[in-house]
């Protein structure tokens, strides 16, 4: 049953994917492109790489102060199980990387599953703060045309559209950051609590003992997971810690937005500010949001061509650049994973197949 639910999500990923590709390259001139990705200099792909591995550093001692909350563990024990799940978003689809790194703790420390997932959402939150905050920053000093239009095959992008993918990211925020206030803090969490308990006896056509039997199956496992999350958000209860963990934010996304300033220098034809290259990066963000194949590929190609367009830049060089910035940003967490994955031993394989098992029994535990 794992492996059918495995092969339909590659499926699907790979239809979304291929799609993405096709119209956004379908326009595009396949010897052209090919020209322009030759008269690229790649010597600037080299700190562009050593800007790549740096955030991700930047990323596990991120991680690690999350996670001092749930379980003391060194750089390394936090950079290992991270890189290993960036690495496995990259090569398996359905973003089971997400998973790796709690189901890796857990088999090797015995963190409690869910509260290292919950540390992982956490981390997600202040990258998803980061970004809204670096689009409203490039919204408002990059000068964009409210009624220009930028049509790529079935896409169109324009001012409007970007606000409106705004807006919904910053709903998400909300929601996210609601959701965390509410589970972390006792009062709130025990009124929740109550309500889930309680909620059988709203079937008051069902005997008393269904509604036993329902609320042992259903209702205690939510609230043990729910309580499992609590403790891996305990960080945000720390405002040092919170501090702290934005502004290695801001630096990750600094180092991520020079990436790309640092690879244009080697593209010929293409000049585009600062602002408008960390726009495009977020744009990119925004796109590859949605399901794809593994290395998110077709939706990044499809974001960053629009976002190029939409600055000046011609559609071949656009296509190159994106590509090209596609294959050296998927590079370095491959990389670094089967680094990872070498020192450490873990099988990918066993991993990617155990994590719901270890979900499933965490939950058990935690019940009792």
């Amino acid at each position: 049953m794992k492996g059918k639910k495995l092969i339909i999500s590659l499926v699907i990923g790979l239809a979304i994917s291929g799609a993405g590709l096709y119209f956004s390259f379908r326009n595009v001139q396949f010897g052209p492109l090919m020209e322009y990705i030759a008269s690229i200099n790649y010597w600037w792909t080299l700190p562009a790489l050593v800007m790549g591995m740096g955030s991700f550093f930047l990323r596990a001692w991120r991680w690690q102060v999350i996670m001092g909350s749930v379980e003391r563990i060194s750089f390394w024990e936090a950079y290992h199980p991270m890189m290993i799940g960036f690495m496995m978003n990259c090569i398996l689809p359905g973003r089971v990387g997400e998973l790796a790194r709690p189901a890796i703790l857990k088999r090797q420390k015995g963190v409690p599953f869910f509260q290292t997932l919950a540390t992982v959402a956490a981390e997600r939150a202040f990258d998803l703060i980061i970004l809204l905050g670096l689009f409203a920053i490039v919204t408002s000093y990059v000068q964009i045309d409210p009624n220009l239009e930028v049509v790529v095959d079935q896409y169109t992008i324009s001012g409007q559209v970007l606000q409106r993918a705004a807006t919904a990211m910053t709903r998400l925020s909300l929601v996210l950051i609601t959701g965390i206030i509410l589970v972390s803090f006792e009062f709130t969490r025990g009124l929740m609590e109550r309500v889930i308990l309680a909620s059988p006896l709203a079937l008051f056509f069902l005997s008393l003992n269904t509604q036993e039997k329902i609320r042992k199956a259903v209702c205690q496992p939510i609230v043990a997971i729910m309580n499992g999350i609590a403790q891996g958000f305990a960080a945000i209860k720390n405002f040092g810690k919170v501090a702290l963990c934005l502004g290695i934010s801001v630096v990750i996304w600094v180092l991520l937005a020079s990436t790309y300033f640092v690879m244009v220098q080697g593209c010929p034809g293409i000049s585009m500010s600062p602002l408008e290259l960390t726009a495009m990066m977020v744009i990119i963000c925004f796109a590859i949001s949605l399901p794809s194949a593994p290395g998110f590929w077709g939706l990044w190609e499809a974001g960053g061509i629009f976002a190029m367009v939409l600055f000046g830049v011609a559609r071949d060089e656009a296509a190159g650049f994106t590509l090209v910035n596609h294959v050296i940003q998927l590079m370095v967490p491959i990389a670094m994973g089967l680094v990872s994955v070498v020192m450490t031993g873990v099988s990918i394989r066993q991993i990617s197949s155990a994590s719901t098992e270890l979900a499933d029994k965490d939950t058990q535990t935690t019940e009792r």
